[in-house]
């Protein structure tokens, strides 16, 4: 008969490790973020994947259970490591949940979460009450102390499989290192499950990410935009585009608004007559990186639920020695500003090509004034280049 230990399953033994290297990760990223955008994306994906590998971890045991501890150790030490396997699981949700809670609830920074720079993580939901500063001090303070807690029990739990391992008792600490098979026995039971252990993480993954969809999103529709003058072009939105630039934390970002609609009147040898009106969609707007995407639908910034559409009217154009001036009258979130507007148009036949392109300050506008009003990660400028293909309108002027 044999007396080795009978070891964890394979998976077990799997989720174990990497949960385990993950959350030491965590609190070494977590001490040396330093505000960089980067690591708390890093930060907070690893945060999320933990939650749900232990989502997985919990299905497993409950379906495959540990092998039992050896008969030779004392009830209270084994009541104590049942109480250390209870802490850790409760460890292991309360971290990435408290953390969830920290920045869904922040009273005046709204940064997004994307996984891996992929997937768009939502707010926990039904929290908005949190968002001040006293709740908020007490999430963080929840939050960053339960790494103090995790790093003690650690060390415990460390501390207690080694002195198992190397006293006169069998020893539990084999049992769950991986490449020792041949020293262990194997479990009890033929492991079972994996579909449901893995499925309920995935099933919580697409759920919780899908809840914007639930919403219902579509793509807006291009607005009319009545401009109350008599256009003479119009415009190949297959060949024009508005795009932004700008940069944030050193970097250098661009976008996009991919639903817009514009009247052009303007005629080369009468161009102080010309004018345009544009609307854009500004929910429409997407950027270089989805982080970016999903920030700007934000309230500090575009808020397109509350001001779905910016307008421009182009106007008081003349010619210049390297192409034509105008004023630029932008209004958007309710505000509006006045800008210049610098173009060139080259013409092929009926065919107008025009590039244009305007500077505009964040402050004015109200965009991201709550987390960055002294533009310290996000430039104070954001550049707007505009690139239209037009083709004359039969009998226009």
């Amino acid at each position: 008969m044999s007396t080795r230990s009978a070891r964890y399953t394979s998976v077990a033994i799997a989720l174990h490790w990497a949960i385990a290297l993950a959350i030491i990760f965590m609190i070494w990223l977590g001490w040396n973020m330093e505000e960089k955008e980067a690591a708390l994306q890093l930060h907070k994906s690893i945060g999320i994947t933990i939650l749900l590998a232990t989502i997985a971890r919990i299905v497993w045991r409950l379906l495959n259970p540990p092998p039992p501890l050896p008969a030779e150790m004392k009830p209270l030490e084994k009541t104590a490591s049942h109480l250390a396997h209870l802490g850790f699981y409760g460890l292991m949700l309360a971290m990435p949940l408290t953390g969830w809670l920290l920045v869904s609830s922040h009273p005046r920074i709204d940064i997004p979460t994307v996984l891996y720079g992929t997937v768009s993580w939502p707010d926990l939901p039904g929290v908005d009450f949190l968002k001040n500063n006293l709740a908020h001090e007490i999430i963080e303070f929840t939050h960053s102390k339960l790494a103090w807690v995790t790093i003690i029990l650690l060390a415990l739990h460390v501390g207690g499989a080694l002195k198992h391992e190397f006293s006169a008792e069998e020893g539990v600490l084999k049992r769950m290192l991986p490449g020792l098979f041949g020293k262990t026995d194997p479990p009890a039971a033929p492991p079972k499950g994996f579909l449901a252990a893995f499925g309920a993480a995935i099933g919580a993954f697409i759920l919780i990410a899908g809840l914007p969809l639930l919403g219902g999103t579509s793509a807006p529709a291009p607005a009319d935009t009545n401009a109350g003058f008599s256009a003479n072009w119009t415009v190949d939105m297959d060949n024009s585009a508005i795009r932004f630039s700008g940069a944030h934390d050193g970097n250098r970002y661009s976008g996009v608004f991919e639903s817009w609609t514009a009247d052009i009147q303007f005629d080369p040898d009468q161009p102080e007559a010309g004018r345009a009106s544009v609307i854009v969609q500004t929910a429409s707007a997407k950027a270089n990186q989805k982080l970016y995407t999903d920030s700007l639908k934000a309230a500090e910034w575009l808020n397109p639920d509350a001001f779905p559409v910016a307008t421009v009217e182009i106007t008081g154009m003349s010619a210049t020695t390297e192409g034509y001036t105008s004023t630029a009258r932008l209004e958007l979130k309710g505000l509006s500003v006045t800008v210049p507007f610098n173009f060139e148009i080259t013409f092929e036949g009926d065919t107008a090509l025009m590039t244009g392109q305007a500077i505009l300050q964040r402050g004015p506008l109200d965009l991201g004034q709550q987390s960055d009003p002294g533009g310290d990660w996000v430039g104070e400028e954001v550049t707007v280049d505009v690139n239209v293909t037009a083709q004359r309108l039969t009998g226009g002027q």
